[in-house]
């Protein structure tokens, strides 16, 4: 019998050197910095929070400024999925890059609490309201509410960790090279 491809396979190989949080609100460029800077290393991945929340193809709920349990539940499976990914990927050699928004300390601790004992850099882009404002106005997805009630919450909850950066007039090659500057 002929061997097969795929037998004696090694999937995991040397970790990758880092597992990226890219956070911030809605509008603050965190998916368009995140697969920018995954395209950066030899092998990237770029896992998208708002792309695991639509793989809920029945009863999925979005947050909505009033609060939904459910909603918010949700958004920690996503968290979760997204860190049982960054954890293959990394494993396998491939720098995962996650965004997600993440405005809220026990949100961030939950994906602390999943992704402990990776080399985790947290990256917190913070644009001002007004750029925000004019991103969402130039993209194709409409948001149904204007979450920059949000950026006060990041800002007070999140003060202190991570890497900030306020990519108000940077490009997006700009903010991905100072990223990895401070390598």
């Amino acid at each position: 019998m002929p061997e097969t491809f795929f037998e004696g396979q090694v999937v995991d190989v040397e970790p990758a050197p880092h597992v990226f949080l890219v956070v911030g609100i809605p509008g603050s460029g965190k998916s368009s910095v995140s697969a920018g800077l995954a395209r950066r290393f030899p092998r990237g991945a770029h896992i998208e929070g708002d792309h695991l929340q639509d793989l809920i193809v029945s009863g999925g709920r979005l947050p909505t400024p009033e609060g939904d349990e459910e909603a918010d539940r949700q958004l920690l499976l996503r968290a979760r999925n997204a860190s049982v990914l960054a954890r293959s990927f990394h494993a396998g050699g491939v720098v995962p890059v996650i965004d997600d928004v993440v405005v809220r300390r026990a949100h961030l601790e939950f994906y602390r609490e999943h992704l402990k004992d990776l080399p985790l850099r947290l990256i917190v882009l913070a644009p001002s309201v007004q750029v925000v404002s004019g991103r969402l106005a130039a993209r194709d997805k409409v948001l149904p509410v204007d979450w920059s009630f949000l950026d006060e919450a990041l800002r007070a909850e999140l003060a202190g960790e991570g890497e900030w950066y306020d990519t108000s007039a940077l490009t997006l090659d700009e903010t991905v090279d100072a990223v990895l500057a401070r390598g």
